[in-house]
């Protein structure tokens, strides 16, 4: 079939379908010298590879979207990544983005939240509310959201060792506003992988945490249906040095390893595949980052398709959400960060992203103002509507550079997934430090290239200026650990002990058995159950992670 036919196909099959449920954004597309832009474009010349290189966007194998109007018919979600101190504090922000023509929410919470410790346990002292907001009980949470309609938002929490229970936490909290949870639209992190890899916020041994991982799966796929069960994160494998072809080797080779425990626990991977979410990392190289994204996709979709047998086309799609690259960012003339976070957002466009974040120009200094954040926003917003990028479909295809950088991260990509296969897979990897060698080997030869003068980084190794740095700053105020402590001490002396002491008890025993624990959860957060309280079951009951001495 020539191409010709197989587009007047896609045309009749995908496109015409599409834009009767979601018309386009405009009644024509062009640029602003008047020349009008197809809907896609396709080389003039026959290419025999075409088809299964490439194929047309929302088809197999998804190399140029996910969707057949992609941006033309909806943009991108923009969803900055925001919290701090309380979550009072957080909500202000929240709303603030939210007025400034944000589309999505993302929720940033402190360590001890992220570890699983209340904020009055001694172990937190002193991060309290510093890198996010703390959320310790159901009453956190409601905070944080008040005022805000959980059925109109979507929200994204980077959550990963305690994420089921964050996520009772948000279904307990739609539930007060009368939301049920099938209306509920986000995601959760939910990456312990990647934390045993290149982060370190872990909790849990891995068997348990890949069972909290699974029991999310199943119990999403049946009251949450519109979730994003795990964001598989690249970004963070990316942000401790990984080059852009090990961040897609690596971050699938965990996808890989959470769709086999999910067959191993018995899911069917049809049920539960199209739940599934990506998060990546834009970096600087810019053609390099547009064909990572692409590559990416076309790889996860034949991995779903060949490798795991999947049925659906929903299920061979692999969406992502972006986030500038905060390993970028420089303390020295931190106004330039501007244009990196406009490069790094336009490669993220041009790739294809679903929802993206963009980094603040102050981060690499302190907690981003308001202004700071506004101008990120400002970013994406002049991106969507003045630069016409969004006009058309992966327009950078058929670029000789860019496809060939999109083979060449696949094929790359693909010799490491490989490598990962033959040790017994991912946690293999990981338990073997083979993963985190990578990484780290990478780290040091870029470093090592900064330092010799191959790499410039602007304003640092390079075009250096005396400089006053005159920028606003958020603080945190510290008296905010006293409050939380206060509230705690209140909300236990209130709530029903022995009620709470039943519940913990019949988690104790949940967490022996091969329950699923996410309806146990909800039921303990909506009793007041503490965060902290909860997982200091689950370690009493599974102990804690301890990566090998020699990693």
């Amino acid at each position: 079939m020539s191409l010709e036919s197989e587009k007047e196909r896609w045309e009749e099959t995908k496109l015409k379908p599409t834009l009767k449920r979601f018309p386009e954004r405009k009644a024509s597309f062009h640029t602003s010298s008047g020349i009008p832009l197809p809907v896609v474009n396709l080389p003039t010349d026959p290419d025999p590879d075409y088809m299964e290189k490439l194929g047309f966007p929302g088809e197999y194998p998804f190399t140029r979207g996910v969707q057949p109007t992609m941006y033309r018919g909806r943009l991108w979600t923009m969803r900055q990544y925001a919290g701090y101190a309380t979550a009072e504090e957080s909500n202000r922000r929240y709303r603030y983005l939210l007025s400034q023509g944000q589309t999505g929410l993302s929720v940033a919470f402190d360590l001890p939240t992220q570890i699983g410790y209340d904020a009055d346990d001694p172990i937190a002292a002193g991060e309290v509310g510093k890198v996010g907001v703390s959320i310790s009980s159901l009453e956190d949470m409601a905070a944080l959201f008040d005022g805000i309609p959980l059925d109109r938002v979507s929200t994204s929490m980077t959550i990963n060792a305690p994420a089921s229970i964050l996520l009772a936490m948000y279904i307990a909290v739609a539930k007060r506003q009368g939301v049920e949870p099938h209306q509920l639209r986000g995601t959760i992190q939910n990456d312990i992988l990647k934390e045993y890899i290149a982060r370190g916020t872990y909790i849990f041994p891995p068997s348990p945490s890949m069972r909290l991982i699974t029991d999310v799966f199943s119990f999403c796929q049946k009251e949450v249906p519109h979730w994003n069960t795990i964001s598989i994160s690249g970004y963070h494998i990316r942000e401790a040095g990984s080059t852009a072809a090990q961040e897609v080797a690596f971050t699938l080779a965990d996808g890989i390893a959470y769709v086999q425990a999910a067959i191993d626990a018995g899911l069917d991977v049809d049920g539960f595949a199209d739940q599934l979410s990506f998060f990546f990392n834009a970096h600087n190289n810019f053609l390099e980052e547009v064909a990572k994204f692409r590559a990416a996709r076309r790889m996860w979709a034949r991995i779903m398709r060949e490798r795991f047998k999947a049925q659906n086309p929903r299920s061979w799609m692999l969406r992502f959400h972006t986030q500038t690259a905060g390993s970028t960012l420089t303390a020295q003339q931190p106004e330039n960060n501007i244009v990196r976070v406009t490069l790094q957002a336009l490669a993220a466009v041009l790739g294809g992203t679903q929802s993206l974040h963009t980094n603040s120009m102050d981060e690499a200094l302190w907690l981003p103002t308001e202004q700071a954040v506004r101008v990120a926003l400002r970013t994406q917003q002049i991106i969507a509507h003045e630069s016409g990028v969004a006009d058309t479909i992966d327009p950078l295809a058929g670029s000789y550079t860019v496809e060939y950088l999109t083979d060449e991260i696949e094929r790359c990509a693909s010799e490491y997934i490989q490598k990962i296969d033959d040790m017994g897979g991912a946690l293999a990897a990981i338990e073997q430090g083979y993963i985190q060698s990578e990484i780290q080997n990478a780290a040091y030869n870029y470093q090592q290239a900064v330092e010799r003068g191959e790499e410039i980084v602007v304003g640092v190794n390079a075009f250096q200026v005396e400089e006053k740095l005159e920028l606003e700053r958020l603080k945190v105020d510290p008296a905010i650990e006293q409050a939380q402590r206060a509230k705690l001490a209140e909300l236990r002396s209130r709530r029903d002990n022995a009620r709470v002491q039943e519940i913990l008890g019949h988690l104790d025993a949940a967490a022996r058995s091969s329950e699923n624990l996410m309806p146990v959860f909800i039921t303990a957060v909506e009793n007041d159950v503490t965060l902290g309280e909860i997982c200091g079951v689950l370690r009493s009951v599974w102990g804690e992670y301890s990566p090998p001495t020699w990693l």
